[in-house]
């Protein structure tokens, strides 16, 4: 399972510093996706941010078990929400795919690391 998750998380960790970083940097791909979804441009920021702060968790996740857990929740509950905007706007469902599919992945990664997480309360 270790392996498993090294590579969930290796592979969302690059997902989220590309995507992050390039919607902080104002691609010109993720300037119309935002335009397209109805939302402000600051708000491409703010979640260009989220997903790096996400990427940061997995990255302590290499050394705290716990962090990989609570970064995929933060992932996934960030992905879960992009799709959720995409089917709103009435995009077509393959536009959503993508980010369905990081929602996926990040629960997955959740799923296997969830007996070393310690309760949090």
């Amino acid at each position: 399972m270790l392996i498993l998750s090294i590579i969930l998380q290796s592979f969302l960790l690059v997902t989220m510093t590309f995507a992050g970083g390039n919607k902080l940097g104002g691609a010109k791909s993720f300037v119309e996706m935002f335009d397209s979804l109805k939302l402000p441009q600051w708000f491409r920021v703010v979640t260009g941010l989220v997903q790096l702060a996400g990427a940061v968790g997995l990255v302590i996740g290499y050394w705290h078990l716990a962090a990989v857990s609570w970064a995929g929740i933060w992932i996934g509950i960030t992905m879960l929400v992009a799709c959720l905007l995409h089917l709103r706007i009435k995009h077509p469902p393959v536009q959503a795919m993508p980010s369905l599919i990081i929602t996926l992945i990040a629960s997955a990664l959740v799923l296997v690391n969830a007996f070393g997480v310690p309760h949090p309360l």
